[in-house]
């Protein structure tokens, strides 16, 4: 797996556009994140369709035509610097193929921001226009607004990622060791369903893999991870950093199953990372090389996220 092209940083003034490619965004909390970009010196705008809400599926900001409207027009004006999501939920499954690959690519590379369902827009901006892009908070989320440690790092990776190279999680080794590859990931739910469809890959071999999930019981869980490996998904990955698993079951009895799916890939895994649905959850970027290990509890960037 080859290093991915890295965006230019951001600067004081950049214009940051806010979309809504899955779910119903609160506007109270779109408004506080607005008011959060604003602090850091960036010029927000937003989709005319983030507050949308779908004519007959109430779980979705608007229709799959008009998220997929919000998300191009965002990413092809020459004038908008960074593309942050509002938030995840689902729906980006039902949107990304409306999109037209060719136009984004002829806008050239921009910052990326999101995770949880946006996981699927990682992969696709990955295998179809060769990005790193950033797997962190998003803009109408409680971290975004409220926790200090997730503002201030996604806020490093924007404007002054050299100083972010090395993220020290205060994890622990699954399975201790050292491994280099190339960083990826998401959600296993997302990843697992996103097997056999365009703009997902077809192997996590050569990578750094980074899986959180949110709500999922264990039996769900260990279906994702089964259907990696059983696909060949899995094969020749080069380590494993785990982040959040919150509502999902308590994680001494969830910890034996990340052991039984993952520890048996002969690679080194780092649990508890800090990253994803949890409270001051740490920006990874994807698509960078990079060192993991797993004894120190660090991941290690080749170079900064961002150019």
């Amino acid at each position: 797996m080859k290093e991915l092209l890295r965006p230019h940083r951001l600067a004081p003034g950049a214009r940051v556009a806010v979309v809504a490619p899955s779910g119903r965004v609160p506007e109270e909390r779109l408004q506080a994140g607005l008011d959060v970009l604003r602090g850091w010196d960036l010029d927000p705008v937003v989709g005319p369709h983030v507050l949308g809400r779908h004519p007959e599926f109430d779980y979705l900001a608007g229709t799959d035509a008009d998220r997929a409207a919000d998300f191009q027009n965002a990413w092809c004006d020459p004038a908008v610097d960074a593309v942050v999501c509002a938030r995840g939920g689902y729906g980006v499954q039902r949107m990304v193929d409306l999109l037209d690959w060719e136009a984004l690519r002829a806008a050239g590379p921009k910052v990326f921001v999101g995770f949880s369902d946006i996981t699927v827009l990682h992969e696709a901006l990955a295998t179809r226009l060769g990005l790193v892009t950033l797997y962190g908070p998003m803009a109408a989320g409680i971290d975004f607004i409220k926790n200090a440690r997730a503002q201030e790092h996604l806020r490093a990776t924007l404007f002054a990622p050299e100083t972010v190279r090395t993220i020290a999680s205060g994890g622990t080794p699954l399975v201790p060791g050292r491994a280099r590859g190339v960083t990826l990931g998401g959600c296993p739910s997302l990843l697992a369903t996103g097997l056999g469809t365009p703009h997902t890959r077809t192997s996590a071999r050569g990578g750094l893999l980074c899986l959180e999930d949110v709500g999922e019981e264990t039996y769900r869980l260990d279906r994702y991870f089964t259907q990696l490996r059983r696909s060949g998904w899995l094969d020749g990955v080069r380590g494993v950093l785990l982040g959040s698993w919150e509502r999902c079951a308590d994680y001494g009895r969830l910890r034996p199953l990340l052991a039984d799916r993952l520890g048996g890939l002969g690679v080194p895994v780092l649990e508890e990372t800090g990253f994803g649905h949890c409270a001051g959850a740490l920006t990874i970027p994807f698509g960078t090389a990079a060192e993991l290990d797993a004894d120190t509890a660090t991941l290690t960037l080749d170079e900064p996220a961002l150019r």
